[in-house]
């Protein structure tokens, strides 16, 4: 999908292209309901049985149905309404949004990333420079975020605990959504047992997890029209219950039985905005899935179709129940006429899937980008969709997730209880979006203290009230998400604690250059045909593994390239600005760098092609520099220093290489004199097992006379080393805690951090490095 032009673009389209855009808004509109409002569309099926439970079942009388009713509806305007459709979503980050988009866009503003090996060539990127802050201004509030690192700690502390309350989200949703739609059962028969609701809610929810690894874009389709038949069917209802059973409910959209309420309840009815909060569940999905669409999209769809159908919806209940206050424990299967059930069973069972498929993609995403941000351990990333970039599929998060919703489902066997749960991790996403917003507010926006006072005040104190009360019901169920965020933050912390580490360990403990230049070109070894890529966390200096191997063994390849896989603050990095290419030292040695740059959302495809555009990249490096070098009058370059962005097209021809292609379906005589019959008969089974790799791309010098010829035989040198072929290196690394540290810290780095690292998938893995050319080098940190 598509986003939005943000303020750097040029503003609005052509006179000629406006109905072809109000157009595309609208398409994107409509294939918004399937992705972003199915969780928030079925909040009607448990809001007011979760607010009349307890003490105020004791006030079911019309005034305080009216007054529930009007806090929905002022809560509905307040929040998803005002806030999120008219601010949050130009708080966008490139076109994206969420909890990341919000620290993302603060951290190239603030500098307050915590991110290691990060450059001063980052910020040249493009999308690094989005927002209408291009020039970055000082001033003391963000001079003082910048100056203690502890704040700066704490701000992202903060961002992964809105992480871990979506991973919450990813648990309850399902749970509460799916057994509020089948305990409908229970309504057309008061005999039906629980247990059945109960299992099958369970059968329903193992089906769901179970075809995740399909994708949401073979069945993206029918998403849309299952929630727009919804919705018109809740309004259908709404409007009828309206109508025929107290039209006298519309004066509750007066604010004033908001006061009422609260006079006759009391404390009763504070405890109760716990119930009322589940009618904005699912706000969140408006800017976190901002990135498959537009602002003006998802505006269009809320303000025009999802708001008013919610808000008739709730008022049809309150009129309802207002004359039938006893069928409160079951009011939205009893608002509906006896004729119209079994239709709306089946379409509120689907609309729930819908709600709870689109919470778990969401979940994927997040912990995602918390893995680019080097806080959560590395998991399988699977992209299901050749159309939509952003549907991807984590197995070991999938099963882990199954699990524990099934044991809510079953634990709990109650919405209510689940529902006190939910409705702790939706606030505490919001409030944490409320504080990112103000922060944004001032350094991003430059705005003024006071515009960012005014937002804080009035929203934080809407959430802070909120989420006051739902901590009143901790012991009722609200305990679950606080566990599942501890859990998942002790494993965040451990992990980006371990990485930092470890990366602190090279950075210290990497050779010097000039320990390098005494060896001389030969390295004082045996230099064989080939290309050694030494793969290391630092963007710069050369990596301890590297003189580890050369110490121990007494050959290395021709040409070297220390390649360096970093993420950047921004959510994509374009194929164009993807490579930073440079030279470690001086001509001779055929030594250089490449840093590979990857977003927060960005996903690294094994798409086979890596070696080949490398090999083109260094090559246009070769003679980019070997041109400037004419120009400038300075003979030597600078070593392990400046460094050149080379754009990653598809393999071509350039001005510097020839390239053809060829199915690689027999081993040339070249390669096969110079490599045992084991190694050739292990490679043809490699290849048999992976054919992306039976494509062989060939390159060739093209004849220019005025071509310098240091260059020609550098560019020749690569040439035949890709030939000979390509071995990757990587460190297996050992870290363990120093004898000193501390106990708390050996507890963190000998059995947290070693768990998860022997656990997680291996970085070779990760970066799709092909096993058969693989050299891991071990090696052990002391941190």
């Amino acid at each position: 999908m598509e986003s939005e032009a943000g303020p750097c673009s040029p503003r609005g389209p052509p006179p000629q292209l406006s109905w072809r855009n109000l157009s595309r808004n609208l398409l994107l509109a409509y294939q918004s309901f399937g992705v972003v409002y199915g969780d928030l569309s079925t909040s009607p099926l448990y809001v007011y049985t979760s607010t009349f439970v307890g003490k105020l079942q004791d006030h079911r009388n019309e005034d305080t149905i009216f007054g529930a009713f009007s806090l929905i509806f002022w809560t509905l305007t307040l929040i998803p309404l005002l806030k999120y459709i008219f601010i949050l979503l130009s708080a966008d980050d490139n076109g994206e949004g969420g909890v990341f988009a919000l620290y993302s866009l603060l951290c190239r503003h603030a500098r307050l990333s915590l991110l290691p090996n990060q450059q001063a060539a980052d910020e040249e990127l493009t999308a690094y420079k989005y927002g209408p802050a291009a020039q970055i201004t000082s001033s003391p509030m963000k001079r003082f975020f910048e100056k203690h690192k502890r704040l700066r700690t704490a701000l992202l502390i903060v961002v992964l605990c809105g992480a871990c309350m979506v991973i919450g989200d990813g648990v309850l949703t399902p749970a509460i959504s799916v057994l509020s739609a089948v305990s409908g059962l229970q309504v057309t028969d008061k005999k039906f047992p629980n247990e059945a609701v109960i299992l099958l809610a369970c059968i329903i929810l193992v089906g769901l997890f179970a075809l995740q690894h399909c994708g949401t874009h073979r069945v993206a389709f029918l998403f849309a029209p299952i929630v727009v038949i919804w919705l018109i069917s809740i309004f259908a209802i709404g409007l009828y219950n309206t109508i025929y059973w107290n039209p006298k409910i519309v004066f509750a959209l007066s604010p004033h039985y908001i006061i009422k309420f609260f006079r006759e309840t009391g404390k009763d009815g504070w405890i109760a905005l716990g119930g009322i909060l589940l009618s904005i569940t699912g706000t969140e999905a408006m800017f976190a899935d901002l990135g498959h669409f537009t602002a003006l999209s998802i505006r269009l769809a809320f303000a025009f179709v999802v708001y008013p159908c919610l808000v008739v919806q709730y008022m049809g209940q309150a009129a309802f129940l207002s004359k039938n206050p006893s069928s409160i424990p079951t009011s939205f299967y009893d608002s509906i006429p006896k004729t119209l059930f079994w239709p709306v069973f089946v379409i509120a069972t689907l609309a729930a899937i819908v709600g709870s498929q689109a919470v778990i993609t969401a979940t994927f995403s997040i912990i995602k980008q918390c893995n680019a941000l080097g806080c959560f351990p590395r998991v399988k990333i699977v992209h299901t969709s050749k159309h939509m970039f952003g549907q991807i599929y984590i197995p070991e998060i999938n099963w882990i997730l199954m699990i524990i919703c099934l044991a809510v489902t079953i634990g709990f066997r109650d919405t209510t209880m689940i529902g006190n749960a939910y409705g702790i991790a939706c606030i505490t996403v919001m409030f944490v979006s409320t504080c990112l917003t103000t922060l944004v507010i001032i350094f991003v926006w430059q705005k003024s203290i006071f515009t960012a006072a005014a937002f804080l005040l009035l929203f934080g104190s809407i959430e802070g009230v909120y989420l006051s009360s739902s901590f009143t019901k901790v012991l009722q169920g609200g305990w679950l998400p606080l566990v599942l965020s501890f859990i998942f933050m002790g494993i965040m912390y451990i992990w980006h604690y371990g990485t930092r580490k470890k990366y602190n360990f090279d950075l210290h403990n990497k050779v010097s250059l000039k320990w390098l230049l005494a060896l001389g070109p030969s390295l004082g070894i045996v230099r064989v045909p080939g290309i050694g890529l030494i793969y290391s966390e630092l963007a710069t200096g050369v990596p301890a593994i590297f003189s580890h191997f050369v110490t121990n063994l007494p050959a290395f390849h021709k040409v070297l390239v220390f390649v360096c896989v970093k993420s950047v603050p921004v959510p994509y990095v374009s194929a164009e600005e993807r490579f930073l290419i440079g030279r470690v030292c001086p001509r001779p040695y055929r030594m250089y760098r490449c840093i590979v740059r990857y977003g927060y959302k960005d996903i690294q495809r094994d798409n086979g092609d890596f070696e080949n555009q490398l090999i083109q990249s260094i090559a246009e490096f070769i003679q980019m520099e070997a041109d400037e070098s004419q120009f400038s009058s300075s003979e030597s370059p600078s070593l392990d220093g400046r460094m050149a962005v080379i754009s990653t097209r598809p393999v071509q021809s350039t001005s510097s290489l020839i390239v053809s292609e060829q199915m690689n379906f027999e081993i040339s005589e070249s390669i096969q004199s110079s490599k045992s019959s084991t190694l050739q008969s292990l490679r043809s089974a490699y290849e048999e097992e992976n054919p992306s790799i039976r494509r062989r791309v060939r390159f060739q010098l093209p004849q220019s006379p005025g071509m310098d010829p240091s260059v020609r035989e550098e560019l020749m040198d690569l040439i035949q080393a890709k030939e000979a072929g390509v071995a990757y290196i990587m460190g297996h690394s050992y870290v363990k805690a120093r004898r000193s540290s501390s106990f708390l810290k050996k507890a963190v780095i000998d059995i947290g951090y070693s768990f998860l690292r022997k656990n997680c998938r291996g970085p070779s893995v990760a970066l799709n490095i092909p096993h058969i050319s693989l050299i891991e080098v071990g090696m052990i940190y002391y941190v």
